[in-house]
């Protein structure tokens, strides 16, 4: 595990292949400093117990903390997350949750995340953007977002038929098309 979180170390090296062979100079002075950076992010991410293990063995959850440290590696000024909790029991939900809130407030990186989990999403994001059918239909905090017409027609259900209608001529399909609850008023 631990050579798979120096991977996304790698980037910030820059030595030639005689110091590299020699382990002197620069090569020598940047190894030690990744190693040093990887063993914070190990200890950031909870993965001392399984340093030494294979990656391939470890639990599903502890894989994905493997693949977020491997993103952290590279200090990154933007962090781009892609379904972090996907196939995730709730515990390790939590745990993700948890590393993802620390890694906003104690490294001050921002984050684009992509995630199906809408309570993660609310208790997580400070701004939401929801699209639908490929198309943006709410952009706001999650509290504008929750309570947004189109969302609810969109995700939730239960909209009125003018909500719906609204909806559906915004993404240019038929109402029934939609499938979707809706409320008669």
């Amino acid at each position: 595990m631990l050579d798979n979180l120096l991977l996304g170390r790698h980037q910030k090296t820059s030595y030639s292949w005689p110091e590299a062979l020699l382990w002197i100079g620069r090569s020598r002075k940047q190894e030690l400093a990744a190693r040093r950076h990887i063993e914070d992010l190990i200890e950031f991410l909870g993965l001392a117990s399984v340093r030494h293990l294979p990656v391939g063995i470890l639990p599903y959850g502890m894989k994905k903390r493997v693949e977020l440290g491997r993103a952290l590696a590279m200090d990154p000024l933007l962090l781009l997350l892609d379904e972090p909790v996907a196939g995730m029991n709730s515990e390790e939900t939590e745990d993700m949750a948890r590393f993802i809130l620390d890694i906003r407030t104690e490294l001050g990186t921002s984050m684009i995340m992509v995630e199906h989990d809408m309570r993660l999403v609310m208790d997580l994001a400070d701004r939401i953007m929801v699209i639908d059918f490929g198309k943006r239909i709410a952009l706001g905090t999650p509290e504008e977002v929750q309570r947004d017409p189109a969302v609810i027609a969109a995700y939730l259900g239960g909209a009125s038929e003018s909500v719906t209608a609204e909806v559906a001529a915004d993404l240019d399909v038929a109402v029934e098309d939609l499938e979707i609850g809706v409320e008669e008023k």
